[in-house]
Parts: C-alpha cells; structure tokens; sequence
C-alpha cells in the first residue's frame, strides 16, 4: 500500500506541530463532507500540490488523511503524465505514477532497481519476518522460486477446489439460508473475511480456524493475526514513525498489543510445524496437501523460513479475496442488468461446476475485472529506488526515494479506458468470437492494469483467487440476492490499510431467489 509516513519527516514535525494542527484544522472543515467511494467524479479541473520552504506539502497531506487514496487518485488523473511528485519535509520526495510505461519500468525493465526496501521492511519485519512479501534480493528469488514450483502443481489446485467447495456448501450458504429466512441484517464484508480466512489457512498449513460459523466466533488464532495486520499497517500510515518506534521500545500501547499478538501467531504456526515435522520423522512425505506440507515434504526444514512463507500467504490470501467480492456485490447491486446475465451463465453451469467449467464462466470473470478496475485490493504500492534512475516520463527518481504505482488511479484514466471508463461495463473486457457467437475474454496488459502487480513479482495466486471468486459468485448467486441496506442512497466509502475495505462495513439482507429467476 502506499504509506503517507514516507511523506513527513519525523524531525520536523516537532518544530511545527502548532503551525501544521492549525492548517490541518483549517483544510478539514473545508473538508467535512466523506470521501465517496462513486467512481464518476471527475478530479478538479487544475490540481495543483502547494509547497512550502522546510515543510513541504505537509499541510495538505495532513488536510488529506481521511481520504489520501481518492487524493491522491485525483492529483493523477490531473497531471498530464499521469505522474506527480509530493515534497516532503526538508527537501525529500516521493514519486506517484498511473503511467503505465513508468509501471512497467518499476515492475519489469528495471525491476533491480526498484525493491521493497527499507520503510517497507522495518514497518513488517515484526509481523512478517523475512517472508515473501517483506523480502527482496537472493532471499526473495529463492522463496519465488519454492513457492512458484508448489502452486503450479495440479494437485494444489483440487485441494484448493475441495477447500472452498467445502467451505461455500458447509458454511457459508447455510448462514445466508438463516439470514434470508430470518430478514436479518449481515455484515457481508465479515461473513467474506471469515471465509476467506478459513479457506486460506487450510491452504497454507491444513488447519481450520472454523472462524466462518453460525455465532461468527472469535477465533483466538485469528483475532490474534487481525491485530498484527491491523497495527503493522498502522505503522505504516502513521505520519510521526518516530511515535511508534517508541512505543516498541518501551513495549507499551499499541505495539505492546502487536508484541503479543505476533508471538500467539508465530507460535501457532510453529506448533503446527512441530506436529508436522513428527510426522515426517516417521514417513517419507506428508499425506495432506496444503502449503506447508509441500514446503517441509521438499526438504525445507527452518522452522522461521518456513513460519514467514506461510504467514505471508496468509495475509496475502485473507483480505484479498473478500476485499474485491465486497464491492463486487455492491456493484452488482447498482447494476442490476449486469446481475442478470451474471445469473444467467451461471444457470448454464452444473450445481456444483468443475473447475473447466468455473473457467468459462468468461462474463463473470470480466465482471470481477471490471469491479477491481474501480476497487483494487491493494489500490496503491510503493518501491524504492536502490540508484538514481530516470522514469520513461522523464521524472527524476533518486536513490532512496518511494516510487509508489497507484491502480485505483489508473482505473480511472480516461487515457487507459476512454470517455467511458466511469461505466461499470464488463463488456469492456470481451470479444465476440464470429463464428460462434461467444464471448472470449480478451486480458489487459498487466502495466495498464496492474491489480496483480505485474513482472517478476507478479501475483502468485491469482488463478486461486479467481478460483475462489467465481466459486463463491456462483453458490450466493444461484441461490440469493444480496441487498445492501443504505441510508438515503449513501454511497460506502473506499479505504485501505494493507488491504482495501469498505469503512464500516458492508450491512446486507439476503433475499432468496424465486424458482424462475
């Protein structure tokens, strides 16, 4: 995600914390109304970042905390290179682009000189360790490779159909079945991050949390890895880093609480490694054939490498997924007419589809693109630059400074998706074929449409999450309607920490379908 610490320094702040809570101040109540999630407003016609000697642009990023995806969404869609460049305090800055030659020089042409980097690393090695998703260099190129060879097996796949197969008939639609019986109102984006998380630890390391049951548990386990997530990407927003760094030190407050609910994860993790490795000590292989199992039957034997592989997964796997079904469903329920072809290919399927037939389902797969187009799980990343280098757009890049790639914005370029792009049309990702008459799916270059990220980092498990979506869209849709309960039409607003959400929930009645529909 892209972290507004980068922005401020830490020192300065202290010099002008006075001056900067009276601007703040100021800019708020000019700023009362909330940052609407609506993808059709348009960005100021001239946007235009103030700066100021010493400070920077601190004083409008402190305006823009409550909304700094949408602002910073706007202040690229304003620039004519679709890049702009934020001062910070005593002179650094961060570069922020939705130019897809620029992406694709990030991502790929120069992909050595753009790592996670520093900020990165100290804000989650706590929670992460040295996992994928925190590592760069040999130790990332060795577990890119580990895992790359697991998830290309066609033996994961089935254990990943049968998990959620599993986890949707067992679980999930008996709890919207009680809820329509009931007319009772759910949170829908707990109900899909309860079932995400269930499936996701099954995947990674064959444990159930049974966190996606009738009385919505509280799961020690997983209450324990949402605290971490939930205050590591605090961290990472934070504009004074300094703040918590004190708290470790003196171990109290929030980072008491993160001390604590790291070392309840990672030392389940391990007990399951444990158990695991006994079982290795009297067989060959392991007989099931989740991650973790993979990972210590190939020989990868340290505990600590393979606890930071897994939790990575884990957190990769569990906000992802639910995050994009989310707005998915909210989507749906503003286009109705989208609803109903959806239903319609779907009703083509078996009750139970197989996974080539998941895959057919080309117009809900582009219904699933064209949602996250709008509402990116993870709406902006930032690299950092190990030399100096010069972007295709010719913006000057320094070593040290965060490039960050910002998807929700290049969703909403004109110049990537045409006059229409405030449309939600998933016809935009299709192609008729002229013989058959059927729709094909015609993919975006991943620089334009980086959702995934893109290049030697791309998502590993993206067919899993397709996977997994499709199966879910298919099981709810074919047998309920979900309905938001809104307050006078207001729109949910989009927000992200290291995943994106929809802030306060996502409140809905199920409806059960009518045999004709």
């Amino acid at each position: 995600m892209f972290e507004f610490s980068l922005i401020l320094s830490p020192f300065i702040f202290f010099f002008f914390s006075t001056l900067s809570l009276l601007f703040f101040l100021f800019f708020l109540n000019r700023t009362t109304k909330p940052a609407s999630s609506s993808p059709v407003l348009p960005p100021p016609p001239s946007l235009k970042i103030k700066s100021y000697p010493i400070i920077g642009s601190s004083l409008e990023i402190f305006a823009n905390l409550h909304r700094r995806i949408q602002w910073t969404s706007d202040l690229i869609r304003a620039s004519p290179t679709a890049t702009v460049v934020i001062h910070r305090s005593l002179g650094g800055r961060i570069v922020l682009t939705g130019n897809p030659s620029n992406v694709q020089h990030i991502l790929k042409t120069h992909f050595h000189n753009y790592h996670k980097g520093r900020t990165f690393t100290t804000n989650l090695t706590d929670f992460l360790g040295g996992g994928i998703f925190n590592a760069d260099g040999d130790n990332w190129k060795f577990q890119r490779q580990v895992s790359s060879h697991e998830f290309n097996t066609k033996s994961l796949r089935k254990f990943i159909e049968t998990v959620v197969d599993t986890e949707l008939s067992d679980r999930l639609i008996p709890i919207l079945s009680t809820a329509a019986a009931d007319n009772s109102v759910l949170d829908f984006q707990d109900i899909l991050q309860r079932f995400a998380f269930d499936n996701i630890c099954k995947i990674a390391f064959g444990y159930d949390p049974a966190y996606l049951l009738p009385s919505l548990p509280q799961s020690k386990f997983a209450v324990a890895f949402e605290e971490a997530a939930r205050i590591s990407s605090e961290r990472l927003a934070s504009v004074l880093p300094l703040v918590w760094k004190l708290k470790r030190l003196l171990v109290v407050g929030s980072e008491k609480r993160l001390k604590l609910a790291v070392a309840e994860v990672r030392e389940f993790a391990k007990n399951i490694i444990r158990e695991k490795n006994e079982e290795l000590n009297h067989k060959s292989s392991l007989d099931s054939t989740d991650l973790l199992s993979r990972f210590l039957s190939s020989g990868h034997s340290d505990d600590d490498f393979v606890t930071d592989i897994v939790i990575s997964f884990i957190l990769a796997g569990r906000d992802t997924t639910s995050a994009a079904l989310t707005w998915f469903f909210w989507l749906l329920f503003k286009h109705p007419e989208v609803e109903d072809k959806i239903l319609n290919e779907i009703n083509e399927k078996s009750e139970s589809p197989v996974f080539d037939e998941v895959k057919d389902m080309v117009y809900t797969h582009a219904s699933l693109c064209e949602s996250m187009r709008f509402y990116p799980p993870v709406p902006a990343d930032s690299k950092e630059a190990v030399s100096d280098d010069v972007l295709p757009d010719g913006t000057v890049v320094k070593k040290g400074m965060r490039v960050t790639y910002h998807p929700y914005a290049m969703g909403r370029l004109e110049e990537l998706w045409g006059s229409d792009w405030p449309d939600f049309r998933p016809e935009r990702w299709l192609q008729r074929d002229p013989v058959s008459g059927k729709w094909g799916f015609v993919s975006r270059d991943p620089y334009t449409y980086p959702v995934f990220q893109a290049g030697p980092r791309i998502c590993l498990g993206k067919e899993m999450a397709f996977l997994q979506m499709k199966r879910v869209v298919a099981g709810v849709m074919r047998r309920f309607r979900v309905v938001p309960v809104t307050k006078d039409g207001a729109e949910p607003v989009f927000t992200a920490d290291l995943a994106a959400k929809m802030k306060g929930g996502f409140p809905v009645r199920i409806v059960e379908r009518a045999c004709s529909e």
